[in-house]
């Protein structure tokens, strides 16, 4: 029997009760936390050697070098067809100009004598993560270089799955040659994580690791952040949902929902809709797409856990599904749909109206595809340039300010029970002579001979 959308029907259902009502996404203890503690310990004290085991388990495939060459890298961008290559680096183009167009670092800021400088740098090595098997993804190639290039990041290092003739997919090459990164390695799942964060002899450790996976890969990340700096989304199985009326034509809703689902297993699909006829139409329809699909078995590994079809009395409670889903796609399919998104709060991307399917911004509306998932996006938002940034301020005020703020420093410091901050600036004051006879609270200039 095919697989499709299972009925959830919450029509009747209170707004503040529907939450109680949805499905809840897998707990921690679903996730492999401890086999993928097993690899990450296994690469952290085997290096490439570990790899390479794991590599041939895992992948099926026997490496000596784990670095793709420099050159084949660079080459492949020829042996690609002409419209992808087109494609690629017109996307790259896009995705670039848009996270250019993030807002920039802070003028300095002064207060009451205090300036405080604010300074951006990117972080000297981000490791990149593209995944394979199933099919190839360029385009993360490019979605994950991006940020990290407008970001100043110093070197780019990218993990890619190699397929089962051992080697990376030219499509991939080619968008990493696009990108600017020639440091690629045939390395992929937890074991690629753990190899960035803790380096091999083949790959230098990094600061930042960067893009989506499965849930292995997922919760590596997890694990190795502390070690290094991991953004703050659990970008895993893709998800969608698409919230829709009776104005929505059937075909677009049910090929969104394919679209997500098609990625693999451990996904979730759902429609949310006030009309009965539309989930039964959409329903039949993605019935009918799965059925004639070359990746109907991902379709189904998906549909079997994930797929929904929800119906609910109205707008208000079809965004309040949404918004507890918290999904990293979101399409409102709707006739008004700039109504809908003032009701958006918990998404890591929306798309709006029928001629803006998340296909598009997969691949090139500009804003990354690297998004929450799991829920996260109820914390953590689409992979930007400030994931491969550190901030830093610095602080400078002279005589004159620190006397006007010195007795609230001894107040604080005083109270905290840290003698040693107070004297801190207690100990200043004996370094300056006051700018007048009439305050003395308030020296002026240094004088070190008053402390000899």
């Amino acid at each position: 029997m095919p697989v499709s959308l299972t009925r959830l029907d919450l029509r009747g259902v209170p707004v503040a009760d529907l939450a109680a009502r949805l499905p809840r996404p897998p707990a921690a203890a679903s996730f492999p936390s401890a086999e993928v503690a097993v690899i990450i310990e296994e690469v952290r004290v085997g290096g490439d050697e570990a790899l390479r085991a794991l590599t041939k388990r895992f992948d099926g495939v026997e490496l000596h070098d784990l670095r793709v060459p420099v050159d084949e890298v660079g080459t492949a961008p020829e042996r690609i067809g002409a419209d992808l290559r087109v494609a690629l680096e017109t996307a790259y183009a896009r995705i670039l100009g848009y996270h250019r167009h993030e807002p920039a670092p802070v003028a300095d800021y002064r207060s009451d004598g205090v300036t405080v400088r604010h300074r951006v740098h990117g972080v000297d090595r981000a490791g990149l993560y593209a995944p394979g098997g199933r099919a190839r993804y360029p385009s993360t190639v490019l979605m994950c270089a991006a940020p990290a290039t407008v970001a100043g990041v110093g070197q780019l290092a990218l993990c890619v799955p190699p397929g089962a003739d051992g080697k990376v997919a030219d499509e991939t090459l080619a968008a990493a040659a696009i990108a600017g990164i020639d440091e690629v390695y045939a390395v992929g799942g937890a074991q690629a994580i753990a190899a960035l964060a803790f380096g091999t002899e083949s790959i230098a450790a990094v600061d930042v690791i960067a893009g989506p996976g499965n849930r292995y890969v997922a919760e590596a990340k997890r694990q190795v952040s502390g070690r290094v700096g991991v953004p703050s989304a659990f970008a895993g199985p893709s998800e969608v949902v698409v919230v829709a009326d009776g104005s929505t034509p059937v075909a677009f809703a049910a090929i969104d929902l394919v679209v997500q689902a098609e990625h693999g297993p451990d996904g979730l699909a759902w429609l949310v809709t006030w009309s009965e006829a539309l989930a039964d139409a959409v329903t039949a329809e993605v019935t009918r797409l799965v059925e004639a699909s070359s990746r109907r078995a991902d379709l189904e590994a998906t549909l079997a856990s994930g797929g929904y079809a929800v119906v609910v009395d109205g707008p208000a409670e079809a965004m309040a599904v949404a918004n507890v889903v918290a999904p990293e796609h979101l399409e409102l399919l709707v006739d008004d749909a700039d109504a809908l998104l003032a009701r958006v709060r918990r998404a890591g991307a929306v798309f709006l109206g029928p001629f803006a399917p998340a296909s598009v911004g997969d691949y090139l509306a500009g804003p990354n595809h690297v998004l929450p998932t799991a829920r996260t996006a109820r914390f953590a938002s689409a992979l930007r340039v400030d994931d491969f940034r550190t901030h830093l301020h610095a602080v400078s005020l002279d005589a004159d300010a620190l006397a006007r703020l010195a007795p609230h420093v001894v107040a604080i410091a005083e109270a905290e029970g840290l003698p040693a901050h107070a004297e801190s600036v207690r100990v200043r004051g004996r370094y300056v002579t006051p700018a007048s006879a009439s305050t003395p609270a308030a020296p002026g200039r240094w004088d070190p001979e008053s402390d000899r």
